[in-house]
């Protein structure tokens, strides 16, 4: 499953290729080989991404992680895909977080949902997500159905607006 994380503002998709002999990320579609990752906590670090030796210092600021490295600052924190500002859309709609098209759709208007269950599965890139309800609610529209395409930002599903207290 995909891990998104947002540096300095800008979203990317990180899974792990394999663990052993060594660590091999898959970032944004390319993979790269990490040899020695660091240790955790604070601080400088040392590590090793293919045949590069990367040096960076690390500090945790909250929910964030301040990254210094090739003489950059980089604010990087994990998207929620279940808060309704994140990459799935705002409290009332599913946005597609990339280009791609339907493999799956697993709910219909009407359906009742529960924050974090999944609604539609799509593939980009060759990579199958499932995209999740961003809030309790019912489904008030699929918007698109199995095969069909659609681009990144694009509402795919939506839920009946929350009723006001």
């Amino acid at each position: 499953m995909p891990i998104e994380l947002k540096l300095n503002g800008k979203v990317h998709e990180v899974t792990i290729a394999r663990r052993r002999p060594h660590l091999v990320l898959v970032i944004d579609g390319e993979e790269h080989e990490v040899a020695r990752p660091p240790a955790i906590g604070d601080g400088r670090k040392l590590m090793s991404v293919g045949s590069h030796r990367v040096e960076f210092a690390r500090a945790e600021l909250g929910d964030r992680q301040i990254v210094r490295i090739g003489g950059r600052t980089y604010e990087v924190a994990f998207v929620d895909p279940f808060s309704p500002g994140g990459v799935g859309g705002g409290a009332d709609t599913l946005k597609a977080p990339m280009p791609g098209a339907v493999v799956s759709v697993q709910k219909k208007a009407g359906d009742t949902v529960i924050r974090g269950e999944p609604v539609i599965t799509i593939e980009s890139m060759k990579l199958q997500t499932a995209l999740p309800a961003p809030r309790d609610g019912v489904i008030a529209g699929i918007l698109k159905g199995e095969g069909e395409t659609f681009e990144k930002d694009e509402v795919i599903a939506t839920l009946e607006p929350e009723a006001k207290d």
